[in-house]
Formats: structure tokens, C-alpha cells, sequence
């Protein structure tokens, strides 16, 4: 573990700049600095998803994901560091074939909805996929591995799949879209 922070404040980025992890200065709008905040604000949401009524083996997978998003966070903080896995990634593909598996096939597009901790999982998938994009941004300027942004990749899926286990666990069920309704009779 690196520093503890003791003091919370420090006033150094007063200037519009943030600190990465291997000591450089960058601006805080810059294409690294939006990667990494918005994987924070992807474990974030995922946090307020755990905060819900959910069955203990979704709990359990995206606890497991939290720490991974940290990992994936200090990745992209220390350029250079090498924190996210082939092993992650087919963990997750495992993780999302066994909770798929119970699911029946989609015939429809599905809206983002079906209970409370459903809809907080359809926000959780979008903001990964805003990650994911940020990821493409920045690996278009820098170097960066293709691990984390694969990760991303079945993370997005992972989550909707979540998302509909969870709408069917609740009760609410899943919310169709309802293509027909604009056609005229």
C-alpha cells in the first residue's frame, strides 16, 4: 500500500492539476484522469446496487467486481501498472454464463427498470459502458493494455445480465420495450 493519507486536504490541486500514482502532475480534465474517475464512479454505483435487497451470489460477484474496479483504478492512475488479468476477465465470463444460464432468452429489448436494485444495475451498466469508452479515448493517446478495457467490455454485460436476475428476483420483472406502440393501426 502506498501513502496513508492522514491529511485529506493538501490544496495542490488548487491549480486544476492531480497527482497520478508515479508522481506526475496532469490536469484533472485530462483523458486519464476521466478514465480512472469514471471507474470510480462505476464502483460507486455498484456500491449503492449492493446497497439494496439482493441475493447473496449477486452480493458476492459484485463485491468481488468492487475490488477489481480499484484495481483497474490504480491501473489506470500508475501508468505502467499491470493490476487487471486474463484470469479477471474469464472469472466474469464464468460468472456471467452461470447467472445467464437461469435466464430465458430475450425475444424483446429490455428498458432499464424491474425494482429497485434492477434499475440501479442498468445505471451501473451505463456508466461501465461510458468507462469503457473513456478506456478507447485513452488508449488512442497513450499506451494502454487491452485488459482493462475488456474487463469493462464484460462487465457491461455482466451487469445487464444482473440487472434482469434482479427485476425477476424482486418481483417487478423485467420492462419490455413496446416497439408496436408506434404503429399506427
Amino acid at each position: 500500500m502506498g501513502n496513508r493519507l492522514s491529511k485529506i486536504y493538501t490544496r495542490t490541486g488548487d491549480d486544476g492539476t492531480t497527482g497520478l500514482g508515479d508522481g506526475s502532475r496532469v490536469g484533472k480534465d485530462s483523458v486519464r484522469v476521466n478514465a480512472y474517475g469514471t471507474v470510480d464512479e462505476l464502483n460507486s454505483a455498484i456500491g449503492i446496487v449492493l446497497a439494496c435487497e439482493i441475493g447473496g451470489e449477486v452480493r458476492e460477484a459484485l463485491t468481488q467486481i468492487q475490488h477489481d474496479l480499484f484495481d483497474l483504478g490504480g491501473e489506470l492512475c500508475i501508468p505502467g501498472m499491470e493490476t487487471v488479468k486474463d484470469a479477471d476477465i474469464e472469472r466474469l465470463e464464468q460468472v456471467l454464463d452461470r447467472f445467464n444460464d437461469g435466464l430465458p432468452p430475450l425475444k424483446e429489448f429490455i428498458l432499464p427498470g424491474g425494482g429497485m436494485a434492477a434499475a440501479q444495475c442498468h445505471l451501473a451498466r451505463t456508466i461501465c459502458r461510458r468507462a469503457e469508452r473513456e478506456l478507447v479515448t485513452l488508449a488512442r493517446s497513450e499506451t494502454l493494455r487491452p485488459q482493462p478495457q475488456r474487463y469493462l467490455n464484460r462487465l457491461s454485460d455482466l451487469l445487464f445480465v444482473l440487472a434482469r436476475v434482479l427485476a425477476r428476483a424482486s418481483g417487478h420483472g423485467e420492462v419490455l420495450w413496446h416497439h408496436e406502440r408506434r404503429k399506427r393501426t
